[in-house]
C-alpha cells in the first residue's frame, strides 16, 4: 500500500485518507504494529491525531497537520460538531428500516478489548437508515453522535444484526460467492473458493466538519474493492430472485 495512493484531499492544516481494514489508525501500546500515523509521520514533518476508527474498520479518517487545526478540529469532535456517516453489511432484514439506538457502552470487564451494553457505561447514540434489504443481508446507512469503541458493531449486536465478519460480536463467517449464486464452479487453478468478502463489512463513508476559515468540509471516501463487489452480487441476486 503507498500512502499517496489512499490520501483523499490534503491543505495545510489536515489530510483525509481511506484508511484500508487491517491497518491501526493509530500506534498500539506496544508500538510494533504499523500504523497510519506512523505512515503519514514519515511524510510529513508533524502529524496530530484528532479522532480515530477500528482497526477492522475502512475509509475516511483525518488527521491535523499542526498544533492549531489539532485544536480546532478536536473541539468540533468533541462536542459533537461533526457529521460522522458510516456504511455497512448486517446479517438479515430489519424489522424497523430506520431508527435510533441510544444504549450506553462499557469494556468487558474479562474480555479486553471487548465491548458491551451496559447501564453505567458511557452514552451511545447511532442513528441508521435501511438502504437495500437483501434477505440474507441489508445494506445500511449509520449515524453516529457519540464515538464509542466499536459503537456501531455492538449497537447491531444488540439489534439482533450484527455486521458481516465481524469476528467479536457476530459469526465471523466471511462472505462466499456460491452462498450468493445457485450455479458456481471453482476455476482450476482454486483448490478452495476463496471469499468475496473476509473482513468487517464496515466502511467510514462521509465527514461534514467545519475548516478554520468556517466554511463547512464534506469528505467522502469510497468503498473498497471487496464491500462493493459484494454489494453488486447481492443486487444481481435479488434481481435473479425477482
Amino acid at each position: 500500500m503507498k500512502l499517496q495512493d489512499i490520501i483523499i484531499a490534503e491543505t495545510e492544516n489536515w489530510v483525509a485518507l481511506n484508511k484500508p481494514s487491517g491497518l491501526l489508525s493509530i500506534p498500539d501500546r506496544e508500538g510494533k504494529e504499523e500504523s497510519l500515523k506512523k505512515l503519514l509521520q514519515v511524510r510529513y514533518e508533524k502529524i496530530f491525531t484528532v479522532h480515530r476508527i477500528d482497526r477492522d474498520t475502512s475509509g475516511l479518517i483525518i488527521f491535523a497537520r499542526n498544533e492549531e487545526a489539532h485544536k480546532f478540529l478536536s473541539k468540533q469532535f468533541e462536542g459533537r460538531q461533526t457529521i460522522k456517516i458510516y456504511t455497512g453489511l448486517v446479517l438479515g432484514s430489519l424489522t424497523e428500516k430506520e431508527g435510533s439506538i441510544n444504549s450506553p457502552i462499557a469494556e468487558h470487564p474479562a474480555q479486553n478489548g471487548t465491548m458491551i451494553i451496559h447501564r453505567n457505561g458511557k452514552e451511545a447514540l447511532t442513528d441508521y437508515i435501511v438502504i437495500e434489504d437483501f434477505g440474507i443481508y441489508s445494506l445500511l446507512e449509520f449515524r453516529i453522535h457519540t464515538g464509542r469503541t466499536h459503537q456501531i458493531r455492538i449497537h447491531m449486536k444488540e439489534k439482533g444484526h450484527p455486521i458481516v465478519c465481524d469476528p467479536l460480536y457476530g459469526d465471523g463467517k466471511p462472505v462466499l460467492i456460491s452462498a450468493l449464486k445457485k450455479k458456481y464452479n471453482l476455476s482450476k487453478k482454486e483448490e478452495e473458493e476463496k471469499p468475496i468478502l473476509g473482513r468487517l463489512a464496515l466502511h467510514s463513508y462521509r465527514l461534514s466538519f467545519k475548516d478554520l476559515d468556517g466554511q463547512t468540509k464534506e469528505v467522502e471516501a469510497a468503498m473498497y474493492k471487496d464491500m462493493r463487489a459484494t454489494i453488486q452480487q447481492l443486487e444481481k441476486r435479488t434481481v435473479r430472485k425477482n
